[in-house]
């Protein structure tokens, strides 16, 4: 090992000996959801989301304390820093989960010199070595099954290995219903069932109210997911509810609009190895995200785009759409994500300010987004090559952010952003869409409004530019800056007009306080298109109603916690017994 200043050492190791606490941390409270599952506590499940999320920040913060506290030195010394990460790579040089403890070296550092000073002698914007230059030996995060024994065998083996406390609610008919759904999908054309093999990840996978079985089915050369979504009947036992086989179900199951999984993972880079292989279109940065690792997830988008950039010349320019009153969006046509800066003014009426913006994402970012809002990475000082950027949108920003903004010939530094998943808006996807797909369209439009209430979550400006369309044709909400919890909204009907000149009046005569939402006026989101209306209306005309939605306010009041699919209601198993059906 080369020599390094004991100051360097010390700061290295209390850095690591920091990742180590928080990662047992994390993975302590992610163990806990089984019991939280079986016990169906779903009020605890969203705590420890919340929860888990927030230790990362807190460990960070303490470990700079303490970086603080071991040496006398002055630790805004870059040279001391330099050599802290030289003795840091050495000492990860072993450890199973190098890359992760990187980015947490990486966030010690920005919260030291608040995100300033970010290149490779500093930090790891680079990781200290490549991907599985080091493979593990000895270590499997799967169990293979083979369908010699028969389909059904295999199955049944499967989800008994599992070893939930609580108990089936009918095995034989789950697994019935599991095969003859794999019969008539991804094994019909198969002559000879015995040549099958499966795959299953022995951890399972825990969000919001389900546990996910996760594997892949391998047979004459291809590799198709197997996902087996699990729920408690709310009486103590278990049922699985349907099985999921192509790989778009498995994407939108690991879609960035839904919640981090709790799934146990003591090599995180190992289960991201394995879910690429049955999700192949999903980055990495994706799949870390998932299994709850957002910060590193961060790094790897981060190292993903700079080479992108390096095998791409086409240039940042504003993204397609009506422009924002509080966010310059711009995006790069050929990588698939916007970039968001809140402007130093808002236009008019908007009234937030931009801390309340602030508040507003850190609060969709610890929410159940329930497969309707983008997950959203927030960075510091993201820089970017001048020479990429459009001069149109050079001249946005330096009109309506110049705070945010540092610039010289080379370099374009935005000091604060946001990232989300480029989606198509909702009212440019209508301007070229068929009478079906606006039909389907405005029918998920209402299911995201819905499932999103149903959440807690009001989105304010339900306006459909505040919407976007997925590859998968889901609708999806992406526009925070006016939402809040539905319980904090006055849902209240128009009062009947007592006069003529009431009634003719562009103003209310009504009063209208900050609170107060009036359902009705929902209608004047579809001014200028009579289709988009009435296919809204046809599915989801009870919206305008203020009773709807008071009585949402009621059942989460009372604790209840709405279920959220992330596969259509009609994938699910008929949960008649097995042994009833054959009477």
């Amino acid at each position: 090992m080369t020599n390094h200043s004991p100051t360097a050492r010390r700061i290295a190791k209390t850095i690591l000996n920091g990742f180590d606490a928080y990662f047992a941390d994390f993975q302590n409270i992610t163990l806990g959801a089984k019991a939280r599952f079986e016990t169906a506590s779903w009020q605890a499940v969203h705590h420890a989301n919340k929860e888990r999320i927030d230790i990362y920040k807190t460990k960070v913060l303490q470990v700079l304390k303490l970086v603080h506290s071991v040496t006398s030195k002055d630790t805004n010394e870059l040279e001391i820093w330099r050599e802290a990460r030289a003795t840091f790579a050495q000492l990860i040089a072993n450890h199973n989960n190098y890359e992760i403890a990187e980015t947490f070296f990486n966030s010690v550092f920005c919260n030291q010199f608040k995100h300033a000073h970010i290149h490779d002698s500093n930090i790891f914007v680079k990781s200290s070595r490549a991907p599985d230059e080091k493979p593990l030996r000895d270590y499997s995060i799967y169990i293979s099954y083979s369908g010699r024994d028969g389909l059904e065998y295999m199955i049944e083996d499967i989800l008994n290995d599992y070893g939930f406390s609580a108990p089936w609610e009918d095995l034989q008919r789950d697994v019935e219903n599991i095969c003859s759904a794999l019969r008539e999908g991804p094994l019909a054309g198969l002559e000879n069932e015995k040549k099958l093999r499966v795959d299953m990840l022995e951890s399972v996978f825990y969000r919001n109210k389900a546990a996910y079985l996760v594997g892949r089915m391998m047979f004459g050369g291809e590799v198709i997911p197997l996902l087996l979504p699990c729920l408690n009947n709310g009486r103590g036992a278990i049922f699985v509810d349907t099985v999921l086989y192509s790989n778009d179900s498995a994407s939108i199951i690991f879609s960035f609009t839904r919640s981090y999984f709790m799934v146990d993972s003591p090599i995180p880079s190992r289960f991201v190895r394995f879910l690429s292989t049955i999700m192949p279109l999903k980055e990495r940065s994706e799949l870390y995200n998932s299994i709850g690792f957002h910060k590193h997830g961060k790094t790897e988008f981060y190292r993903h785009i700079l080479a992108h950039m390096k095998v791409s010349n086409d240039k940042f320019i504003i993204a397609p759409g009506i422009k924002g009153m509080v966010m310059s969006v711009f995006t790069l046509p050929s990588y698939p994500v916007v970039f968001k800066v809140i402007k130093d003014k808002f236009d008019r009426p908007k009234t937030v300010t931009e801390e309340i913006v602030r508040e507003k994402y850190k609060f969709v970012s610890r929410s159940d987004r329930v497969g309707r809002m983008a997950d959203t990475q927030e960075y510091s000082n993201f820089i970017f090559y001048r020479n990429r950027f459009s001069e149109e949108l050079l001249a946005e920003l330096q009109e309506v952010a110049p705070s945010k903004l540092e610039m010289d010939d080379k370099w374009v530094i935005i000091k604060h952003l946001y990232v989300e998943r480029r989606m198509e808006p909702l009212n440019l996807y209508l301007q070229h869409a068929s009478d079906e797909e606006t039909r389907e369209a405005m029918e998920e439009y209402g299911n995201a409004i819905k499932q999103l209430a149903a959440a807690n979550i009001f989105p304010g400006d339900m306006l459909l530019k505040n919407f976007g369309v997925t590859r998968h044709g889901r609708v999806v909400f992406y526009d925070y800056d006016e939402l809040c919890p539905l319980t904090d909204c006055h849902f209240r009907k128009i009062p009947e007009a007592r006069t003529a000149e009431q009634e003719l009046s562009d103003q209310p005569w009504y009063t209208v306080d900050e609170a107060d939402v009036f359902p009705e006026e929902f209608r004047l989101f579809f001014s200028g298109n009579p289709i988009a209306r009435k296919a809204f209306e046809d599915e989801h005309s009870d919206l305008y109603d203020y009773r709807y939605w008071q009585h949402l306010q009621e059942r989460i009041r009372a604790g209840h916690i709405e279920s959220a699919f992330p596969y259509r209601r009609a994938w699910r198993f008929k949960r008649q017994s097995a042994r009833k059906s054959k009477e």
